[in-house]
């Protein structure tokens, strides 16, 4: 058992007040029994939890009990979305992404099963989704940086010199929380300072500035489904792919460009979770290498990305960047080809799980069918 500040089952939990109970799914990827879910049952017991079974679909992954459940694996993947199920990744967490799409809430968030209960300085359990959600119902402002960070939290607000104009923010699409203990490096780092443990807790929340990228990390993130949702895919990573680890990042460089765009805003900072196992550095290179060197092209592309001004919904931003990645990435190596083609993929089987949201389309399958539990 890792020591220090994580709730164990054995601790008096903070009640939890159930903000959105009824607009919001969490979203698990696992290869494994559940049980960390027994710390966070306090926190997520009210809520609907969509499980994406990775890995072997003949495996019985075990929830505990007292959830409220659905459980997709392998074979319902490919029983609901048919031939379109390639653009879905299989052995990488990026399967998380099905729950995006079969989820009907309006708001996600996603954690991963590594992932426990922090404390705060005072030693108070932290409630990350009710952070989560509090990031999300309040504005963003990212045309214009506050030196109190969020202003919009109690006890802050603009400082001297913020225009008025610019005071009432803008919707917030996502937000990005952070880590104590095991930090999110990559592997370089990762072996450079394999002891090196995050015991810092900063108490602040700040909208990520307009223009700027950022390295979104999807093991702690909520987001408003139907802001951003169709921009939320995690690409192509794992089996039969030449890269892994970078499919959080992909969708945060995507997800950035698109609110960029339409005038969105994320936030990063708080909530804190305990990160609580350190993936092998050695196993973690072999996945990362190639991302390593493409970053560098990487970055520059979606620092220098446009979006016609005709783009003016998620999916058609999403499209349109699809054909900016095949035209320009596709140079650097053959994988962007596909991952183009995987982006039309996504968007296709998004609109057909979700025609209301596209309207003119109609639903080609209906989701039913997967282990459900309560």
């Amino acid at each position: 058992m890792v020591s220090g500040s994580y709730l164990t089952s054995t601790s008096t939990p903070t009640p939890n007040t159930s903000l959105l109970k009824d607009e919001l799914d969490i979203v698990i990827p696992t290869i494994r029994n559940l049980d960390f879910l027994e710390m966070w049952r306090p926190f997520f017991q009210s809520y609907h939890l969509i499980i994406v079974q990775d890995g072997d679909p003949s495996k019985t992954i075990r929830v505990p009990d007292g959830f409220d459940y659905e459980l997709y694996n392998r074979n319902d993947i490919n029983r609901i979305l048919g031939p379109k199920a390639a653009c879905i990744s299989f052995k990488d967490s990026a399967c998380r992404c099905f729950g995006y799409m079969i989820s009907k809430k309006k708001y996600i968030f996603t954690i991963d099963d590594d992932c426990f209960v922090a404390k705060d300085p005072s030693g108070k359990e932290i409630n990350a989704l009710e952070q989560h959600i509090k990031n999300l119902l309040s504005p963003s402002t990212p045309f214009f940086f506050n030196t109190l960070y969020d202003p919009y939290r109690e006890g802050a607000d603009f400082v001297r010199g913020y225009p008025f104009s610019l005071r009432e923010g803008v919707q917030t699409a996502v937000s990005h929380g952070l880590w104590l203990n095991i930090p999110d490096y990559d592997a370089p780092t990762q072996l450079v300072k394999p002891l090196e443990r995050n015991k810092r807790y900063v108490d602040a929340v700040l909208t990520v500035p307009r223009g700027t990228l950022f390295p979104m990390c999807g093991m702690n993130l909520a987001f408003n489904r139907e802001l951003i949702g169709p921009a939320m895919y995690f690409g192509l990573m794992g089996d039969g792919q030449p890269i892994g680890r970078y499919d959080d990042m992909w969708a945060g460089w995507c997800t950035k460009v698109i609110c960029d765009h339409l005038g969105l805003g994320v936030k990063t900072g708080l909530p804190y979770i305990w990160h609580s196992k350190a993936s092998n550095p050695f196993v973690n290179l072999k996945k990362e290498y190639r991302g390593i060197y493409w970053q560098e092209e990487l970055i520059p592309f979606f620092q220098t990305a446009v979006l016609p001004k005709e783009c003016t919904t998620v999916r058609t931003c999403y499209l349109e960047l699809s054909k900016l990645v095949k035209a320009k990435l596709g140079k650097v190596d053959d994988y962007f080809n596909k991952l183009a083609d995987a982006m039309v993929t996504w968007i296709e089987a998004w609109d057909e799980l979700n025609p209301s949201e596209n309207p003119g389309r109609t639903a080609a399958v209906k989701p039913n069918g997967a282990a459900k539990g309560k």
